[in-house]
Formats: structure tokens, C-alpha cells, sequence
């Protein structure tokens, strides 16, 4: 059991580090709230799918949405407290 539980941790781990590298601030600059809510979808369909009990569907789709509300909920808190970057025109 403690090895499933590392192997799904290190791979919850790496999914992160990935899904991380794609929110920069050149491409949308308020985007966190949308990569919080990507992230916090599957991290929670991952943990729900793998609790126990014998409804593994259920689990993952409930641990889903709740991930999905919590990642969003962080995002935007986030996107919240970082100004909009102001456009300067172009070249000065």
C-alpha cells in the first residue's frame, strides 16, 4: 500500500511540474486560475480514484470536482493579487 501511494505521489509530482511549466505570463496573463483548475481536476481524480472503497467512478468524479473547485478557487486568488501588465505600444 505505502508503494502505491509513493508511485502515485511522484507521478502527482511530475504531472505538477509539467502542467507548471505551461502558466507562464507571456502567452495570458491571468491564467492561473484556469491552470489551478486543470491541476486540481486531475490531482483529484487521481486521489479519489485510488481511495478506498468499491466505487472507484464515483470517487474520481467527486474528488474531481472538488479539485476542480479548489484548484480554481487558488487560481484566481492568485490571478487576484497579480497586476494585468500594461501594453506599451510596441517598440520605444
Amino acid at each position: 500500500m505505502r508503494e502505491k501511494c509513493l508511485k502515485n505521489s511522484a507521478f502527482l509530482a511530475l504531472i505538477a511540474l509539467v502542467l507548471s511549466g505551461c502558466a507562464g505570463n507571456e502567452a495570458l496573463p491571468s491564467n492561473a486560475t484556469q491552470t489551478g483548475a486543470v491541476t486540481g481536476a486531475l490531482a483529484g481524480s487521481i486521489i479519489g480514484y485510488n481511495a478506498k472503497g468499491h466505487n472507484k467512478g464515483k470517487h474520481a468524479l467527486v474528488g474531481g470536482l472538488l479539485g476542480t473547485a479548489l484548484g480554481a478557487g487558488v487560481g484566481s486568488v492568485i490571478d487576484q493579487q497579480n497586476p494585468e501588465p500594461i501594453e506599451t505600444g510596441g517598440w520605444e
